[in-house]
């Protein structure tokens, strides 16, 4: 099974949260021999690692039976060794790196640990290279012991400032970029730095209820002045105990409270911690100094990882979040099991799980993923979950598990017309490839994208509109398979180990789903397979590629290694976990890469990143950009011979355009804002600089919502039974025709629609 990882980012910095992962697979047997067989002895290494079959002498420790750990970090490096594309050297240089890395993922803001624990830690710097060969914890062990301390310590000066008399007319700043800051150098110095940041909370929760008072009395102003009006017309109506309103005191008094009750709950989330997980960061230090998508994966991250790529689960059908210590429902899933019994509810809280026929459970207290195991099981199977509704009422709801579709990954489409401009063109938006490996039954991208086109084509369409926008990527035999939908055949993709030539992944089916006119739009978080689809037909010049700057720019290819089979033998200990490595670059027919430069558009269009560099450039760690011979490809399907024309009359409408004018305005505001990282703790200036934040902003509000004159989507007839499914379906799809019929960079493909095929 391949895969390719791709990215849906929260932080640029932060591990973990920088990206959805994506896998891609072919059929095992018959792509591993294809692709194998002229290997020599150490390719075949790789052949039985892949296919599981393990060369005792190459794998086979001789380790402690109890060592669980040890066997991980030895599997894992010995993968790492045999099948990354860009392996490196156990050696001093490694160490650095490894201890440089666990330090930033164990303690990212420098809320724990002082340079006194540092230079603890220090004399391992360099010794981690030693530790990981001789699969031994020193410095991971001393690591725990110094956090542990560190978590009470920091607990307790917690504990101590938030009861402090705070000086909100004292002129000082903090600074929010932890990079710029250093770890503080004693006790002393991590106590101020808890003093700012605890200030720095209740001030701006303080600042947030100053402004609403604000907007209370100014609210209660205008209804005394129009006295025969509805105050809802002004605002949202005020909770009862708000109505009046309160002294400074009061609100700095609420302000605090509020602080200590939300950092009390995050010591809380931090003591929960396992070791099991400041081991898993430790790994994943040591693999992303191979690449940033090359991850540790316990079972059951592979277990939501494979739900978030097929789209489907078997379970209840409801997302959950940790409330203080009990479980909260914070949505349903239409169409799900908890949807259709009508009992559980959002907002509900989850006290207990009872398995049919089995001892009630109580959760209180549990971690959420614990939790999540829980309910969570095959389908037809019963749960019960005694839960407290908002009324304080207990109530026993029993729900069958089944089959739970996750509708907002599938493709879908409407038909977009603008008057007096462009009629009938399809639009199919692409929320990410997606594939189920595991399940013969399991849904398919291109399969799904084959569908939405026949679907179109009996509307006659004049072109269509490919929204590849965010999509993370996903499934190469999809993306192959999709962009073969639009050419009769030929290669899509050269995809290249370490130490042998490219292979070439073709489209062999010489079934045309769609010949017309054909435009993809794209932006910074399309990534991976959604950079291979763009790639290849921006090549063939098949299509008009459209968007923002560039694509994300990650052109690596990962796949699962089962580390179970990397170790005989020890089956007390396992299941140990998956590995996800790079082993292959991708590269484009025309032999350039997609790895961080991403793919640029035919045709750009400014969005709020236009001053902002995203994507695979920002890891410190991401692999270079190559190129390799190009390969021979035409198609004579329908070809865009005129993009320079199209590139033209696009950038006169932009720049004549006063929403492009506004979102160029804003990705520079946007870009001001993310350089300014030191913020004022003196509440005049707070307030002031917010202000004149908030100023600037509102100059921007609604920029995306505005309804785009003379522009209409509509859902197909024979789509409208799904749609009308139930009130949950009907309101989904509504937001989602209003939000394309805002939306101005649809309105300018329509354009160039229309220029390209001259209607």
């Amino acid at each position: 099974m391949y895969l390719l990882s791709s990215l849906v980012i929260k932080s640029l910095k932060t591990y973990k949260n920088e990206y959805l992962q994506n896998i891609l697979a072919h059929n095992q047997v018959s792509l591993e021999r294809k692709y194998f067989n002229s290997m020599n002895y150490r390719s075949s290494l790789i052949v039985a690692l892949v296919l599981g079959v393990l060369a005792i002498g190459a794998f086979y420790p001789k380790v402690d039976a109890q060592e669980r750990e040890g066997l991980i970090l030895y599997a894992t490096l010995s993968y790492l060794d045999q099948v990354h594309f860009r392996p490196m050297p156990i050696d001093d240089e490694f160490s650095k790196k490894v201890y440089d890395n666990y330090l930033s993922y164990i303690d990212p803001g420098k809320r724990y640990l002082t340079q006194q624990d540092l230079d603890l830690l220090k004399v391992h710097e360099y010794k981690l290279d030693d530790q990981a060969t001789a699969r031994t914890f020193e410095f991971f062990d001393l690591s725990l012991d110094l956090l542990d301390k560190a978590m009470v310590k920091s607990e307790e000066m917690f504990n101590e400032v938030i009861k402090m008399d705070f000086d909100f007319t004292k002129d000082e700043t903090i600074e929010l970029d932890a990079e710029k800051k250093q770890f503080a150098k004693d006790d002393v110095q991590l106590k101020e730095y808890w003093r700012k940041t605890i200030k720095y909370d209740i001030i701006s929760r303080l600042n947030r209820k100053i402004e609403e008072q604000e907007e209370l009395k100014d609210n209660k102003n205008k209804s005394d002045i129009n006295p025969d009006l509805p105050e809802s017309d002004f605002i949202e109506p005020v909770a009862e105990d708000d109505a009046e309103p309160k002294s400074r005191e009061e609100l700095i008094k609420e302000s605090i409270e509020k602080t200590k009750e939300s950092f009390d709950d995050w010591f809380d989330r931090m003591a929960k911690l396992r070791r099991s997980d400041r081991f898993e960061s430790y790994l994943n230090a040591i693999t992303h100094l191979y690449d940033p998508h090359s991850d540790y994966f316990n079972p059951k991250e592979k277990k939501d990882f494979d739900i978030r790529m097929g789209g489907k689960l078997e379970g209840i059908g409801a997302r959950l979040s940790p409330d203080g210590d009990y479980t909260k429902v914070v949505s349903i899933v239409a169409g799900g099991p908890a949807w259709k019994g009508k009992e559980l509810e959002v907002n509900d809280l989850i006290m207990a799980v009872t398995q049919k026929g089995e001892e009630t459970l109580d959760i209180t207290g549990m971690r959420l993923d614990d939790v999540v195991d829980k309910i969570r099981g095959k389908k037809g199977t019963v749960v019960i979950l005694k839960t407290k509704k908002k009324d304080g009422s207990i109530v026993d709801i029993e729900i069958e598990r089944d089959v739970v579709q996750i509708e907002e990954t599938f493709a879908k489409s409407l038909l977009l017309n603008y008057t007096d401009v462009i009629d009938n063109i399809g639009y199919i938006k692409l929320p990410k490839f997606y594939s189920s490996f595991e399940r013969k039954d399991g849904n398919s991208c291109s399969v799904d994208v084959a569908a939405e086109i026949e679907k179109l084509k009996d509307q006659n369409v004049n072109g269509i509109i490919l929204d590849l926008r965010n999509n993370g990527g996903g499934s190469l035999r999809d993306v192959v398979d999709m962009s073969g939908l639009f050419i009769k055949s030929g290669p899509i993709v050269q995809v290249k180990s370490r130490m042998d030539p490219p292979q070439i992944q073709k489209d062999s089916d010489p079934e045309v789903r769609y010949d017309g006119p054909l435009l993809v739009l794209v932006n910074g978080y399309s990534a991976s397979a959604s950079e291979i689809l763009a790639a290849a037909l921006q090549d063939y010049d098949r299509a008009v590629i459209v968007g923002g700057n560039s694509t994300f720019g990650k052109g690596t290819v990962q796949r699962f290694f089962d580390l179970d089979r990397a170790i005989r033998g020890n089956d007390n200990l396992k299941p140990l976990g998956q590995v996800k490595l790079t082993l292959q670059k991708f590269f484009r027919i025309n032999g350039g890469s997609t790895q961080l430069k991403g793919v640029v558009p035919d045709i750009i269009l400014p969005d709020n990143l236009h001053y902002i560099d995203v994507g695979e450039k920002e890891y410190d760690l991401a692999m270079e950009w190559t190129e390799i011979e190009p390969v021979q490809y035409n198609q004579e399907i329908f070809t865009v011979d005129k993009k320079a024309q199209l590139k033209t009359l696009s950038e006169a409408r932009v720049q004549s355009n006063e929403a492009f004018n506004q979102v160029l305005k804003n990705a520079l505001r946007l870009k001001s804002n993310k350089d300014e990282t030191q913020l004022p703790l003196n509440l005049e200036k707070f307030d002031a600089f917010f202000d004149a934040r908030e100023a600037a902003a509102d100059e921007f509000e609604g920029l995306f919502e505005k309804k785009i004159l003379g522009l209409k989507a509509s859902n197909m007839s024979v789509d409208m039974e799904k749609v009308n499914f139930d009130e949950a379906s009907k309101e989904t799809n509504d937001e989602w025709l209003k939000a394309v019929e805002s939306d101005i960079y649809l309105e300018e493909s329509l354009r160039i629609m229309k220029d390209m095929i001259g209607k």
